[in-house]
């Protein structure tokens, strides 16, 4: 079955960086859209970042400039790069993957993605 195992989260200070990343078993990075997403305490879940390959990015307003995800098919690993961190920014961080694509450029919409990983903790304090 498909597996997304999620790595790389932890506690930063104000102005720190983290690298997450999310490996793949059983599904094949191909072109299909693949993400980040992020849930806080309280809040609904939300995207942060989606790719389909390393140029057909979608970027929501909060990581933009901040965070970079990029994607290593060979590696079947997806990769978000995250700078500058603030406390807001406190979250779990969930890789997801659709079976399929929906258009040239990722989906941010949490309800087209099909295979979710549990999570990884992002902290960051003030």
């Amino acid at each position: 079955y498909v597996q997304l195992v999620e790595s790389g989260g932890g506690s930063v200070q104000t102005g720190g960086s983290l690298r997450l990343s999310c490996t793949a078993s059983e599904f094949t990075f191909d072109e299909t859209d693949i993400g980040w997403f992020r849930q806080a305490p309280g809040k609904e879940r939300e995207a942060v970042a989606t790719a389909i390959t390393n140029s057909r990015t979608t970027y929501a307003n909060s990581a933009k400039g901040r965070f970079t995800i990029s994607r290593d098919n060979a590696r079947n690993t997806l990769y978000l790069q995250m700078n500058s961190l603030k406390p807001e920014d406190t979250a779990m961080y969930y890789c997801a993957a659709a079976r399929t694509s929906r258009g040239f450029l990722p989906s941010l919409s949490q309800n087209d993605y099909d295979y979710w990983g549990q999570g990884t903790q992002v902290t960051v304090s003030s």
